[in-house]
């Protein structure tokens, strides 16, 4: 049984939670837990295939993260639809951030990483930053706050939600390493659902496998042990 029972992951593109937080979410899912995406961007920007028009690669990359989904134990996704490549921490997203909360009530959020990573920084995607910092002020104070989005609660029925504990993705100095070793292969399986981002690399199983046994071993795990890191914040 997870210690957490419910769980929202907000992230800036379809494919970031699989990177970032795949086989952690694999673990939930395993343990019982109920989680649900949030996907900010509608990652028209991605892709390597040159042929493909942009105007199709939002149904690509939607059909992709449900697949992958799927593949974690996940079924609940709500996508934004923001442009890609343009996201901005503005109140419209923190608005639209704090629905998905007041919606989803989690004890637990998985976000990214608001904070550039100069070590790795293909984390630091601008929409990753914008994503994160929206979701960090959606978290606190605006979710929890009554007189923040009156509306929400007003027209839709939305209450305020506290949620009590945040871990973020992609941080440049994490303090939580959560052993995905069991999980590796179905992090692996939801990578490749992501087709039009994933198909074009050279053995990306092997370079996952080696990022992740980085952070194991930051982590103080034994040889070969996979993680996935986080910073660990309480709101409360």
């Amino acid at each position: 049984m997870s210690e957490f029972e419910r769980i929202l992951v907000v992230t800036a593109h379809p494919d970031d939670v699989d990177f970032g937080a795949g086989g952690t979410v694999a673990s939930f899912t395993a343990q019982g837990a109920y989680v649900s995406y949030c996907i900010c961007t509608n990652g028209d920007q991605g892709g390597a295939d040159e042929s493909v028009a942009r105007s199709e690669m939002p149904k690509i990359r939607q059909r992709e993260q449900r697949a992958a989904g799927k593949a974690l134990g996940v079924e609940d996704i709500t996508f934004l639809n923001y442009v890609d490549g343009h996201l901005q921490p503005t109140l419209e997203l923190r608005k639209d951030i704090v629905r998905q909360i007041r919606i989803s009530r989690p004890n637990l959020m998985i976000i990214q990483s608001p904070e550039r990573n100069w070590e790795r920084i293909g984390s630091s995607h601008p929409d990753h930053m914008a994503a994160g910092e929206s979701a960090i002020q959606a978290v606190y104070p605006d979710s929890r706050n009554p007189f923040a989005f009156t509306d929400l609660l007003e027209k839709e029925n939305l209450a305020p939600w506290t949620v009590p504990e945040v871990w973020v993705m992609g941080h440049p100095h994490p303090d939580h390493f959560v052993d995905t070793t069991d999980f590796f292969e179905k992090k692996i399986q939801a990578l490749k659902a992501h087709e039009s981002q994933t198909g074009h690399m050279e053995d990306m199983p092997g370079m996952v496998r080696m990022w992740g046994e980085r952070l194991g071993e930051r982590g103080g795990l034994p040889s070969g042990r996979t993680a996935e890191a986080f910073k660990k914040v309480m709101t409360n």
